[in-house]
């Protein structure tokens, strides 16, 4: 399943499968967000199928669908207010685990030294320097 996690409350990884619901729920998980569109590729299972599936063993989810590529502020804000409103700990998942990463580091901008959101992605095997660029002058 390729699970990452940035903290206690946070996790992130690759598309999920229906398969994975229940041990996501078995690992102590309490909600489940996808950050992935519908229909990026043939091979990826529906929201709804996913959500169904959540719902079945008890999960909270929810659909913030992002493009690749094109995080925005207002998403990123959107997602920070979703994982500090749900029961944790909370799993996000995109493609590979790189929107839902970047969500969650854009989100904590304000929150967290840019140091320490860097380290815990980093962590977790993601690079988030460029993104972090966005809020950290150059010198």
């Amino acid at each position: 399943m390729g699970l990452k996690h940035i903290d206690r409350e946070l996790s992130v990884a690759p598309q999920i499968s229906i398969g994975d619901v229940a041990a996501i729920a078995e690992a102590g998980f309490k909600t489940i967000i996808c950050n992935r569109p519908d229909g990026e590729s043939n091979d990826q299972p529906s929201f709804r199928e996913i959500e169904e599936a959540a719902r079945a063993v008890g999960l909270e989810i929810h659909h913030q669908p992002v493009s690749s590529g094109k995080v925005s502020d207002a998403d990123a804000a959107a997602f920070g207010e979703l994982v500090d409103a749900a029961p944790k700990p909370v799993l996000a998942y995109c493609r590979s685990g790189t929107r839902s990463i970047t969500l969650w580091a854009l989100s904590q901008a304000e929150r967290l030294p840019p140091t320490e959101i860097l380290a815990k992605a980093k962590a977790a095997g993601y690079d988030m320097s460029s993104v972090m660029q966005r809020f950290v002058p150059q010198a």
